[in-house]
C-alpha cells in the first residue's frame, strides 16, 4: 500500500513575489536569453543525435549531460555573448533538460498512452516561453533582506513569511501576467498535529470534487471557473477580433487583452489552490489517517465531463491533501482506483456489471447493503488501505459494521 508519511523534515518550496527594478528586469532577460540558447542548443543535439541513431543502428550516439556540459564549456570559451552571463543558471538549464528528457524516454519505455506521456523537450520560442532562471546555493545570496543572484543581479524579495531554514537553491521566474517570482528550496521541520484517533476515506468525483466517509467533511464543487467564464470569454473575444497575422508583431490592444484574460485565469486558479488548501487543513486536522483514492484525472481530458473536471482541479485538491498530510505528520495511504465502484464496502462483493455514471445509489446483490454510490466507493478506500477489519484478501468481512462517520 502506497504511503507519503516520511520521517525527518522535508523539502518544500517558499515562494515570494519579487520588486524588479527596470535596470534588474534587463538583466534578467538577458539572462533568460542566453539560457533559452543554452536549451535550444541542447533540443538541437538531442534531435541530431535521435537522427543519427535511426539511420545508424546500433551506433548508441548519446545525449547525456556530460556531453551538453562539454557543449556549453566550448561555446562559452568561442562566444563573449554567453560568457558575459553566468555560468550557474546555464548549467541549471542543462539539468532542467536532462530531466525532462529522461522523463519523456522514461514513458516511452513504459508504453504510456499519448495522452498521459510527457513530450520530449521542444524549442523555447522568444515571445511564448515564460523566463526562468535556476540558481543553485553557489548562484545567490540572500543579504539584508534582498537577493543576489551571480552577475550581479539584487532583486528585493517581499518577505510575507520567513524562510524556515536556509535554502538551497532558489528559481526566479515571471508568470504569465508579468509578475516575478523567487522560489526557494528549503527544508521544513514537520509540525505534528495532536491525535485524534479519526480515519478517513476519500473518493474523487466530478458532481463533488471529494466524497468521504464523513458527511461534514464532504468537498462540492465551488464552480470557480464558470463564475468567472463571462469575462474570460470578453477578453478572449477581444484577442480573436485583433490576433496578428502570422509573422506580424500584436498590437497594443491584442497585448492589453490578452493580459486581462491571463489576470482571469491567474483568479481562478488562486481560488481553487485557495479551496484545496483549505479543505485539506480541514481534514488533516480533524483525521490520524486517510485513505485517498490514487486518481488519475487525465483520462477526463476526452470526454464530456472534460470542462467540469478541469474546473473542479482534481489533481490540485490531491496534491495539496498529501502535501498537507505529510507537513503535517499523518498518515495518508493511497489506494489504486480499480473496481472502487463496483465492490461493496460492507462483505467485499463485486457488481458482475459496470455501473452508469447515472446510478447514483449502489446496491449490493450478496448482502443487500444500499447507499450512496461515491460514500460506498470512500468505504472502500478504508477497507483497501487497511484501516478497518479486513479479511486475509483485503476485504471486509461478511456482517462487520461500516467505519463510522468521523
Amino acid at each position: 500500500m502506497p504511503t507519503v508519511r516520511r520521517e525527518g523534515p522535508v523539502r518544500v518550496r517558499y515562494t515570494y513575489r519579487l520588486r524588479v527594478s527596470s535596470a534588474a528586469r534587463g538583466a534578467l532577460l538577458a539572462e533568460w536569453g542566453r539560457c533559452r540558447w543554452v536549451w535550444n542548443e541542447c533540443v538541437a543535439k538531442s534531435r541530431q543525435a535521435h537522427a543519427h541513431n535511426r539511420r545508424h543502428p546500433g551506433a548508441g550516439l548519446t545525449c547525456g549531460p556530460a556531453g551538453l556540459d562539454k557543449m556549453l564549456t566550448e561555446a562559452r570559451a568561442a562566444m563573449a555573448w554567453l560568457r558575459e552571463g553566468a555560468s550557474v543558471p546555464q548549467q541549471q538549464t542543462i539539468r532542467d533538460f536532462a530531466k525532462a528528457r529522461s522523463k519523456a524516454l522514461k514513458d516511452i519505455e513504459r508504453r504510456l498512452p499519448v495522452r498521459r506521456r510527457a513530450g520530449m523537450p521542444r524549442a523555447k520560442r522568444k515571445r511564448e516561453s515564460a523566463p526562468t532562471l535556476n540558481y543553485t546555493v553557489r548562484g545567490f545570496r540572500l543579504r539584508e533582506g534582498r537577493l543576489h543572484l551571480a552577475g550581479g543581479i539584487v532583486l528585493a524579495v517581499v518577505w510575507s513569511r520567513e524562510l524556515p531554514s536556509a535554502p538551497s537553491s532558489v528559481r526566479v521566474y515571471r508568470d504569465s501576467i508579468g509578475h516575478w517570482y523567487a522560489s526557494f528550496v528549503v527544508a521544513a521541520e514537520r509540525r505534528p498535529l495532536p491525535g485524534t484517533g479519526a480515519v478517513l476515506g476519500v473518493d474523487w468525483g466530478v458532481r463533488e470534487i471529494a466524497t468521504t466517509t464523513s458527511d461534514t467533511h464532504d468537498l462540492p464543487h465551488p464552480r470557480h471557473g464558470d463564475s468567472a467564464a463571462r469575462g474570460l470569454a470578453r477578453y478572449q473575444r477581444m484577442m480573436a477580433r485583433r490576433r496578428p497575422a502570422k509573422g506580424q508583431a500584436a498590437s497594443q490592444g491584442y497585448r492589453w487583452a490578452r493580459t486581462q484574460a491571463a489576470k482571469a485565469h491567474k483568479r481562478i486558479a488562486r481560488r481553487r489552490q485557495d479551496t484545496a488548501r483549505k479543505w485539506a487543513k480541514r481534514v488533516v486536522r480533524d483525521h490520524d489517517a486517510i485513505a485517498v483514492e490514487n486518481f488519475r484525472p487525465g483520462f477526463l481530458a476526452g470526454t464530456t465531463m472534460a470542462r467540469k473536471a478541469a474546473d473542479a482541479a482534481i489533481g490540485a485538491t490531491k496534491a495539496a491533501l498529501i502535501e498537507m498530510g505529510r507537513k503535517h505528520g499523518r498518515d495518508v495511504r493511497l489506494v489504486h482506483p480499480a473496481h472502487t465502484t463496483t465492490d461493496c464496502a460492507s462483505c467485499g462483493a463485486r457488481t458482475k456489471h459496470a455501473l452508469p455514471l447515472s446510478k447514483r445509489i449502489y446496491t449490493c446483490t450478496a448482502c443487500g447493503t444500499v447507499s450512496p454510490r461515491d460514500k460506498n466507493s470512500a468505504r472502500v478506500m478504508l477497507v483497501r488501505a487497511g484501516l478497518v477489519p479486513a479479511g486475509a484478501d483485503g476485504a471486509r468481512p461478511r456482517g462487520a459494521p461500516l467505519p463510522e462517520a468521523a
